[in-house]
């Protein structure tokens, strides 16, 4: 039984969108702008922080960690999504499976608390603006990030582990454009509730504490907002908030969405079309929000432009 696991174990087959034939040529060339843009909008954001001395501030360091996570995001998931394009499915081995299911958990936890440190960012720029540069120095901006990169890390291990102990009995074949956690528990005819109660448990610990931390920060936010006696004033210490926060609602919201639910009441199909709300959505929509939504980046953009 051992060898015949171990003969099991040798691939899977990654259906992508093989079951819509005739949608194959506008989703693969639609697929393949997002992806190009993605890569296009992140790296402009980088290279317009980068070249701008007047944004070298906590708030626009975090941006620069959210960009290249962003990149390293998509770039787990597209190259073989698009790959599986042209031929009828594409096979994966297990190991490489494995590792596109724990590198896209690291990137995922990466965004949730790059999310929260940026929530707690603009709190302290906000509610304590006199004492901002003094708490968000350059040592501390530097060891969140480090710890931000560290903790993200570690925290995938444990369900890759149990993942690598599954059997995979009746089927390889993953109805998904990649390894997802939940497509691979779906085929698995092991049992698989001690990953579904390790998902609940880090869901707990990391998305809704990091939800909780912004929810907080915003809540603070919004109270020392309303103390602006000018309407300027208020409008001006809102706009610095009005980016970060569509970006939390649209990646905090498909993801709870997707994954904090029993795997029971999977719909494979339906669940494809989710997870591109963030998997290809949020990494494009971040570089356009920001750009269009924050005076102080739009002018930074204009100026890079117009040296090149």
């Amino acid at each position: 039984m051992k060898e015949e696991n171990q003969t099991l174990l040798k691939d899977f087959l990654i259906v992508g969108f093989s079951d819509l034939p005739q949608l194959q040529v506008p989703l693969c060339a639609a697929f393949s702008v997002i992806y190009l843009l993605t890569l296009a909008g992140n790296l402009l954001i980088m290279a317009t922080i980068y070249s701008n001395s007047h944004l070298h501030t906590p708030m626009y360091f975090f941006l620069t960690n959210l960009s290249f996570n962003d990149i390293c995001y998509t770039s787990v998931i597209f190259p073989h999504m698009l790959a599986n394009f042209f031929m009828d499915g594409t096979h994966i081995s297990f190991i490489a499976c494995l590792l596109q299911v724990y590198f896209f958990m690291f990137v995922v936890v990466v965004e949730y608390i790059l999310l929260s440190v940026m929530a707690l960012d603009r709190y302290v720029a906000i509610c304590n603006p006199l004492r901002y540069m003094v708490i968000m120095n350059k040592a501390v901006c530097f060891r969140m990030a480090v710890g931000t990169w560290a903790v993200s890390f570690l925290v995938p291990l444990p369900h890759t582990v149990l993942l690598s102990q599954l059997s995979y009995c009746e089927s390889h074949t993953i109805n998904h454009f990649f390894c997802d956690i939940t497509a691979l528990m779906k085929i698995s005819c092991s049992n698989t509730h001690s990953i579904e109660t390790l998902t609940y448990i880090m869901g707990a610990i990391v998305a809704l504490l990091c939800f909780n931390l912004i929810i907080i920060s915003y809540v603070n936010i919004a109270s020392s907002i309303l103390k602006i006696k000018t309407k300027g004033g208020r409008h001006k210490a809102f706009s610095t908030c009005a980016s970060h926060i569509t970006v939390v609602v649209i990646f905090f919201g498909s993801l709870f969405g997707t994954y904090l639910r029993p795997t029971s009441t999977y719909l494979m199909r339906d669940t494809k079309i989710s997870s591109l709300s963030y998997i290809a959505l949020t990494p494009l929509c971040n570089p356009i929000i920001y750009s269009l939504k924050n005076t102080e980046f739009k002018n930074a953009l204009r100026k890079t432009k117009n040296a090149l």
